[in-house]
């Protein structure tokens, strides 16, 4: 393991220790379906959510790249190539990214150059992250809290130290952990391909416990592939068996958990007392009261979700795997508008019929994990989620083509 810091010089003499730096939250409506301000094109599929901090959209690439553009013309104002794809998104503090990459390595950089400021190798060196299989679509997004950054990697849940580049502690599990970690009070939540959601304690680097799925014939070590959040006392996280898991914060049990038949329910967001979780085959959108897992109301979001909830005051943004965007009521779980990304327009009738189900021959045009990842492609499918920032709403495809809408807004 190897690191190297330059951004020392800067971090030790800069008060803003006390507190990452976070761009002002700014939450309206788009009440009117929005219109295309601009596009560009990566040159490979894009999974990440893309992150704009005030004029700039950073968005990662499976290309091996991180692109910074300008938000309101889309041009490129620069881009920083990595050893390897780049399946997880950018976290920002102090006027610096840090990007973890396929490579195993952690970078640091300036936010306005995207010059190289630093970076901390992993134990997968040279020989890069695991990917589990075809499906495993993302990796670790890092996370910082106080003056630590934490993001896993291989089998390794890592804590370290911004202050010089150091290791702090790593916990070991028993698969590779492609969550984005989320940290509370002391403790970090990660789940683990093993089947396992762990709770760390965030100083030591010790085990507080850990919840086991119960897994499905499919997939029998249940796999933890969602990102945990934290509400209510609870932590809340899909997996590969099928089930979204309601994890008591305190003691590591199941307060209660909900079942998706017909696949995986791994995109989650907060807000409020509410909890919006996509699910994939499903193809709805739920919002769910967060004490009791009870079902306030469902949406056909017409194909399979993998994206998150972008939220405003009223209107939620989602994107499916199908190329297509809606906004969404909130309160009553309906559809205010749709728009249709360019792959959707031009390939979905190679994949479906005019009403968007599976045409009659799609067991022939389907018969290889690859022909589903082709299909997304084509499609322009949404992994990520939208970002909302004023009036601008930007998406990004697997057809490696981010999108900046834009429209008249509600405060």
């Amino acid at each position: 393991m190897k690191s190297k810091i330059l951004i020392l010089l800067v971090l030790l003499v800069n008060q803003a220790f006390s507190q990452p730096i976070k761009p002002a939250a700014v939450k309206a409506d788009l009440e009117t379906k929005p219109t295309l301000l601009w596009k560009y094109k990566t040159n490979g599929p894009v999974v990440a959510t893309p992150v704009i901090v005030d004029s700039t959209v950073y968005v990662s690439s499976n290309d091996s790249s991180l692109y910074a553009l300008d938000l309101a013309n889309g041009k490129e104002r620069w881009k920083f190539r990595t050893g390897a794809p780049v399946r997880s998104s950018v976290c920002h503090a102090f006027g610096y990214l840090f990007l973890l990459s396929g490579d195993g390595i952690l970078y640091t950089m300036s936010r306005d150059s995207g010059r190289i400021m630093g970076y901390f190798r992993t134990l997968t060196g040279f020989m890069g992250e695991r990917q589990n299989d075809y499906a495993d679509y993302y990796q670790s997004t890092p996370v910082i809290e106080d003056t630590t950054i934490y993001f896993g990697s291989g089998g390794y849940l890592f804590a370290v130290y911004l202050t010089n580049g150091q290791l702090k502690w790593k916990y070991q599990t028993g698969d590779v952990i492609h969550s984005k970690p989320v940290v509370y009070k002391g403790k970090v939540y990660a789940g683990s391909f093993d089947g396992n959601l762990y709770s760390i304690d965030t100083r030591t680097g010790n085990l507080v416990w850990k919840f086991k799925t119960t897994g499905h014939s499919f997939f029998p070590k249940g796999e933890v592939m969602g990102n945990p959040v934290v509400a209510g006392g609870m932590v809340f996280v899909g997996a590969r068996d099928y089930n979204f898991y309601a994890v008591d914060m305190m003691g590591g049990h199941c307060n209660w958990l909900k079942q998706f038949p017909l696949g995986w329910a791994l995109p989650v967001t907060y807000n409020d007392s509410v909890l919006y979780v996509g699910s994939s085959d499903d193809h709805q959108l739920f919002a769910l009261d967060v004490r009791s897992g009870k079902e306030i109301w469902n949406l056909d979001a017409g194909f399979n979700l993998m994206s998150g909830v972008a939220v405003g005051n009223k209107i939620g943004y989602i994107a499916t795997l199908a190329g297509k965007v809606y906004g969404i009521d909130l309160t009553m779980g309906t559809v205010k508008w749709s728009l249709e990304l360019d792959g959707y327009k031009a390939n979905h009738l190679t994949w479906f019929n005019k009403d968007d189900a599976f045409r009659d021959d799609i067991g022939k045009l389907i018969s290889t994990p690859m022909d589903i990842l082709k299909m997304y492609r084509e499609l322009g499918g949404v992994f990520g989620t939208p970002v909302l920032s004023g009036d601008r709403l930007v998406v990004a495809g697997y057809d490696g083509w981010v999108y900046c809408f834009s429209g008249g807004i509600k405060p």
